[in-house]
C-alpha cells in the first residue's frame, strides 16, 4: 500500500497550533494522526502533502517520506487521507478506487490514480480533490474532522481510550509491573506502564474513569495522582502533578501542578504549580512559576477564542488557552478565557489577566502587546532551550520560522491597531 496524507486550505482553522507543523502532526491520544495511521495501515511506502513553507523542516524530520513529490504520486495508486480526519483504529473503513470517503461533509479519503497525481499539487488542491471526487461513489465514513483547537480537547479523552484500546489488541501488551509500590483505584487492567519507566512509591493511578498509559522512559514522581484516561509519551516527566481525566503528553515535558483535559505537544516545561485546564500546549514551550489559566466563565456562558485575531464561538463552556510553538511565559502569568496565544511570544506579565489573543512573534509586557524589531534574539532563545533536550535547532528550521514570521505580519499589524485604538478611547473617556 502507498498512503498519503493532505493538508488543505481548512487547516488554517486550527492556528495558532499549525503554523510550524502540518494539521496531522497535532497530537490527539496517544499519537498524531500521521502516527496513527502508520501503524494502522503499516503502509509500503508514505508520502505527504503539505504547506510550501513547511517543506524543508518536514523532509528534514521523516527522511523516508515522499513530500510533495509529483513524481513519487505518479508511481502507483495511492491512497489520500486528510490529515484532520480523526478515525477509531477498531472503525477504519474498506477503501476502494471507485469510492470517495465523505466524513461531516469533508473528503476524508479517496485513491488517487497516477494519471491524477499531477492535480493535486497544483495551488488548488481543494479544487482538485472535488473534482476527482465526482468520478466516485460517496461513501460516509466513521470519524470526525478537526476543525478548530478546541476539538482536540473536546476529543481527546475518547482517543485516549481508543487508542489505549488498539496498542492492547495489536501489540499484546500487558499491565503495570507488578512489582511497583504505586496504588491502584479502579480496574488494575486498564493501567499500562512501560517495563523502562520509572514510578515512585505513593503515586496514586485512578482508572475508574477510564485507561492510563504510561510510555517508555517516563518518570512518575512521588505523590502524584493520575485520573484516566490519560497517556503519558516517551521521557516525559511529572512532578507531584494533580493530572485529571483527558490529558496527553507528548515526549520529553517536564510537569507539575494541577492539569486537566489538555494536550501537550512535547518538548515543553510546565514544571511548576499553578492550573492548566481544557488547553492546547505546543513544542517548545516553558510556563513560569503560577502560569495559571481560565477555562470557565463566571457566568457559565459559551467561550469564544480568537483565531488570528477574529473572535469564533466554540459553542462550549469549556475552553482554556492554545499556546503555540516556543511561547514563554514570566512568573505569575495569567491567562484568560478561550485565549490564543501565537508563535515565539513572550509574555511578562502586569499583575492582571493577559489578553486573550496575543499574536505571533510579539512580547507582552508593561501592559501592552509589543512588536519586535528583530527575530534574532527569539531564533537563538529557541537555539538553547532545544540544546537543553539535546535537540539541534537545524537551518531549516530558522528558516521556516522566518517564514513564519513574515506571513504573520498582517495579524500583528491588526492586533496593534486595535490596541492603538483602544488606548485612544480610554484617554479620551479619561479626559
Amino acid at each position: 500500500m502507498r498512503l498519503a496524507i493532505f493538508e488543505n486550505s481548512t487547516s488554517s482553522t486550527l492556528e495558532p497550533l499549525i503554523w510550524v507543523r502540518p494539521v496531522f502532526e497535532l497530537l490527539t491520544g496517544h499519537f498524531s494522526t500521521r502516527e496513527r495511521w502508520l501503524k494502522v495501515l503499516q503502509p509500503d511506502e508514505w508520502g505527504a502533502i503539505i504547506r510550501p513553507h513547511l517543506l524543508e523542516t518536514y523532509c528534514e524530520s521523516h527522511p523516508d517520506a515522499y513530500v510533495n513529490d509529483v513524481r513519487w504520486l505518479a508511481g502507483g495508486h495511492t491512497l489520500l487521507l486528510n490529515g484532520q480526519w480523526l478515525c477509531n483504529p477498531a472503525d477504519i473503513p474498506e477503501f476502494s478506487d471507485e469510492s470517495v470517503g465523505i466524513v461531516e461533509g469533508e473528503i476524508a479519503w479517496m485513491v488517487c490514480d497516477p494519471l491524477e497525481s499531477t492535480l493535486l499539487l497544483d495551488h488548488h488542491l481543494d479544487e482538485s480533490l472535488v473534482r476527482l471526487a465526482q468520478s466516485r461513489k460517496r461513501v460516509v465514513s466513521p470519524g470526525k474532522i478537526l476543525r478548530r483547537p478546541w476539538d482536540l480537547i473536546n476529543g481527546n479523552e475518547q482517543q485516549i481510550c481508543e487508542d489505549h484500546g488498539f496498542r492492547q489488541s495489536s501489540q499484546g501488551e500487558q499491565k503495570a509491573l507488578p512489582n511497583q509500590a504505586f496504588t491502584i483505584v479502579g480496574p488494575a487492567h486498564a493501567l499500562w506502564v512501560h517495563e523502562s519507566a520509572k514510578v515512585d512509591p505513593f503515586v496514586v493511578f485512578d482508572t475508574t474513569g477510564g485507561p492510563i498509559y504510561i510510555d517508555r522512559d517516563a518518570v512518575i514522581q512521588a505523590f502524584t495522582r493520575m485520573e484516566g484516561p490519560c497517556y503519558v509519551g516517551p521521557g516525559t516527566q511529572l512532578f507531584r502533578t494533580n493530572l485529571r481525566a483527558g490529558t496527553s503528553f507528548g515526549p520529553m515535558c517536564r510537569v507539575g501542578g494541577e492539569i486537566e483535559n489538555s494536550v501537550f505537544q512535547g518538548f515543553s516545561n510546565k514544571y511548576h504549580d499553578g492550573f492548566l485546564g481544557h488547553s492546547y500546549v505546543g513544542s517548545w514551550v516553558n510556563l513560569g512559576a503560577i502560569t495559571t489559566n481560565s477555562d470557565l466563565k463566571n457566568d457559565y456562558s459559551n467561550v469564544s477564542v480568537p483565531i488570528g485575531g477574529t473572535s469564533i464561538a466554540t459553542g462550549e463552556k469549556k475552553v482554556g488557552c492554545f499556546l503555540a510553538d516556543h511561547v514563554k511565559t514570566g512568573l505569575g502569568s495569567m491567562f484568560n478565557t478561550g485565549s490564543a496565544v501565537g508563535v515565539m511570544s513572550m509574555i511578562l506579565p502586569a499583575g492582571e489577566l493577559l489578553p486573550k489573543h496575543i499574536p505571533s512573534f510579539t512580547r507582552f509586557w508593561h501592559g501592552e502587546i509589543e512588536e519586535l524589531s528583530s527575530i534574532e534574539p527569539l531564533l537563538e532563545t529557541a537555539a538553547i532551550a532545544m540544546s537543553r533536550r539535546g535537540e539541534e535547532f537545524s537551518i531549516a528550521q530558522e528558516r521556516m520560522l522566518r517564514a513564519v514570521w513574515h506571513a504573520t505580519k498582517p495579524e500583528r499589524q491588526k492586533a496593534l491597531a486595535r490596541q492603538s485604538s483602544r488606548s485612544i478611547e480610554t484617554s479620551r473617556q479619561n479626559q
